[in-house]
């Protein structure tokens, strides 16, 4: 079945014209949507599958970064996954799939991740839960927060530039967090058809301790805010955020944001009145094991040795024994072993979030370790629950 599709980039104009009617039609796009999309993550990054010379499906990906134990990992991302309905079912989708895993190796990519609209066709290529995407709200007037620390700045919401170094600083504190591409700061400080995007910083002009963007909206019943980005640095600066909102009461109704699945902004509320909206899991793989465990960071002041046994079906370079030998904040890896803990390369993506614990990951059959290990793992892989503040 795999030797009847082609995987190649996108050639021609056809290609695209193709290619877009199929990401339309998949993804409930307007006429002419895809184009913007296009556009906006850049041709060069859009894969397509074939079935003799005719366009079955497509994918974009997505060169970025995400923060991990406070260092940078690279990482590509997967979006717009689709196949024309008149593929389906027949491999296209899988063969996409292990097509784009093979050639990120092949380019020497860590990590990747992506949203699913399905988890089986994903998992099968060696993609696992990873973290979480939440959207929370509040009702404005359960916020009562009334001390202001800091004052608050008017800024052009959309040069995206202004807030970069903020955003870094606030992102290398939350594993999971994107280096975004410049795509995604473009969705989030542009402003849709009828739309007005507010921009402030938090914090004195030319020493900032966080931002908020943010355009106001409504439905048939209520008035809201939803705020399509912040970052908070200071104590002073996450009062001052909710300050900010309440002083909005009069005419709004609640607020939504994206948080992490427990989010400390919340302990600032005087009472539980802040409930998750929604909460969706993004997948990871690890697409070459020994960069990813080296570039990853680990916390300070831990020094321990994880001896892995890793399976992995599709890459044949990452299976075998690893010995991953952690020490100031950094790992090493060096072939070889005794293989304590084994598990295959689905196993290791929560593991390498800390979305689960080791001995849940046991539990849950994804590994199988000696008491050892799993002490060494705990240490190892422990931090904040792994949380992405972007939808791709």
């Amino acid at each position: 079945m795999i030797s009847t599709f082609k995987y190649s980039q996108v050639v021609n104009q056809k290609d695209i014209q193709r290619l877009g009617n199929i990401l339309e039609q998949c993804f409930l796009m307007s006429p002419g949507e895809s184009e913007i999309y296009f556009n906006r993550l850049g041709l060069e990054n859009f894969h397509v599958i074939r079935v003799g010379e005719e366009v079955a499906g497509g994918l974009a990906t997505i060169p970025m970064a995400q923060w991990w134990g406070g260092q940078r990992v690279p990482m590509i991302g997967i979006a717009a996954v689709g196949v024309a309905p008149e593929y389906r079912g027949g491999g296209a989708g899988l063969t996409l799939m292990q097509h784009t895993v093979r050639e990120l190796h092949a380019k020497g990519v860590p990590i990747s991740a992506l949203y699913p609209a399905t988890q089986g066709l994903y998992r099968k290529t060696g993609y696992e839960q990873g973290g979480t995407f939440c959207i929370w709200e509040v009702d404005t007037q359960s916020i009562q927060l009334k001390e202001q620390p800091l004052p608050l700045v008017s800024r052009i919401s959309d040069n995206h530039e202004l807030f970069h170094e903020l955003y870094q600083q606030h992102a290398r504190l939350n594993n999971g967090h994107l280096d975004r591409h410049v795509g995604i700061w473009k969705r989030l400080v542009t402003p849709d058809e009828k739309e007005t995007v507010y921009a402030y910083f938090i914090g004195s002009a030319d020493q900032p301790q966080g931002y908020i963007i943010f355009n106001q909206d409504q439905n048939e019943d209520d008035s809201f805010i939803r705020i399509r980005d912040w970052a908070v640095l200071t104590s002073a600066a996450a009062r001052t955020f909710w300050n900010f909102i309440a002083n909005h009461r009069s005419m709004i109704n609640y607020i939504r944001w994206k948080g992490s699945a427990v989010d400390s902004l919340t302990l600032l509320l005087p009472e539980q009145t802040a409930k998750q909206k929604s909460v969706k899991r993004w997948m990871l793989r690890v697409i070459d094991v020994v960069k990813a465990l080296e570039k990853r960071g680990y916390p300070l002041g831990i020094k321990a040795e994880l001896h892995l046994e890793i399976q992995d079906d599709l890459l044949a370079e990452n299976n075998g024994r690893f010995i991953l030998s952690v020490a100031n904040g950094r790992g090493e890896v060096t072939s070889g072993g005794k293989g304590e803990m084994k598990l295959d390369i689905r196993g290791l993506a929560p593991l390498y979030t800390g979305l689960f614990t080791p001995e849940k990951l046991q539990l849950a059959g994804q590994l199988d370790a000696t008491e050892t290990a799993l002490l060494a793992a705990t240490q190892i892989f422990a931090g904040a629950s792994p949380w992405m503040a972007d939808f791709f």
